[in-house]
């Protein structure tokens, strides 16, 4: 007959040695993931920004964020869809797309939830005056960049080209990134490039410095066509003087950037996430000039997915959803 004292004390070192993983468990750093863009973009920035306020007001919840370099919004949904990373920066069309299996996405991606919209992205079509390209219609037979694959600004030159009547079999098309589009206007192997970034942009202000260059305007009736078939898109204006010779200012559309979220992320983490930036905005304003208009009360501006739970939590009690 097994020693009732020595059984009691077997059972207490079991729960003891219990207890003590437990706690050695639920203290396990959680290593997050949030997927940007390219470093020059404005994407790359927020991201590093985020993981420095969750570095700073997380660690007792012990929550580390790495920001991540990718390919920007579609690449971005697809990692989410994927389960390759935890948060994601976008654009608001793009979200939408993903989220319901649209245009270039061939099922949806129902685990990608909203977290927040942080600021316009403008559409932005730079043409060397050389080119004589005063309007969309006159893209006709250029050499044109739309933007990289698995980008978002691509797929904004086919919807605006469309409403212009063209489609990309009417252009020199290439795809390339921002930066490769900036040499390529530079040594005259490209009449024009599609970029939709905050304005303004380093490579846009590259651009204007070393070549006669102009924004091409989005506007008009065509333009108000555009808005109507896509409702993630607003007028916007570009100011006079934010770019070289820019005495004027022109009209065009944006979208917004947004950040995005796993549904496989506990509603406390996301909740706390989004306290710690709002919470240390100051921090988060400094990353870039276009995060200066952040606020709270702009958090669901454009949201076109689902909040996350957690989201949906913090904005309830910060009064933004009744």
């Amino acid at each position: 007959m097994i020693n009732k004292k020595k059984m009691f004390v077997c059972i207490g070192l079991v729960l003891i040695l219990t207890f003590t993983i437990t706690s050695v468990c639920s203290a396990k750093r959680r290593y997050l993931s949030i997927a940007s863009g390219w470093v020059t973009g404005a994407y790359y920035p927020f991201a590093g920004a985020v993981s420095k306020v969750a570095w700073k007001h997380l660690k007792e919840k012990n929550i580390k964020i790495t920001a991540e370099s990718s390919g920007a919004s579609v690449a971005n949904a697809k990692l989410i869809g994927k389960g390759d990373t935890d948060f994601a920066i976008m654009q608001n069309d793009i979200a939408y797309y993903a989220h319901n299996g649209q245009l270039m996405f061939k099922k949806p991606y129902k685990k990608l939830l909203g977290c927040m919209t942080l600021y316009p992205e403008t559409v932005q079509i730079v043409a060397r005056k050389a080119a004589n390209i005063n309007s969309v219609a006159d893209l006709k037979g250029k050499r044109v960049s739309i933007g990289p694959l698995g980008g978002g600004s691509s797929e904004n030159a086919k919807q605006i080209l469309a409403a212009w009547g063209l489609s990309a079999d009417d252009l020199k098309i290439q795809q390339l990134k921002a930066s490769q589009a900036s040499d390529y206007m530079k040594d005259g192997r490209l009449d024009a490039y599609f970029n939709t970034v905050a304005a303004p942009s380093a490579h846009i202000i590259d651009t204007h410095i070393l070549v006669p260059a102009h924004i091409v305007p989005v506007s008009g009736p065509n333009a108000e066509k555009l808005i109507k078939k896509y409702p993630f898109y607003a007028r916007e204006v570009i100011p006079a003087g934010i770019y070289k010779g820019a005495t004027h200012p022109v009209e065009t559309v944006s979208v917004m950037a947004m950040m995005a979220v796993t549904a496989d992320l506990e509603e406390d983490v996301v909740y706390s996430v989004l306290k710690a930036v709002y919470d240390d905005l100051d921090q988060v304003k400094k990353a870039h000039a276009k995060f200066s208009d952040m606020d709270v009360s702009k958090g669901l501006s454009g949201m076109s997915i689902p909040l996350h739970p957690g989201a949906e939590r913090y904005y309830k009690e910060a009064g933004i959803i009744k």
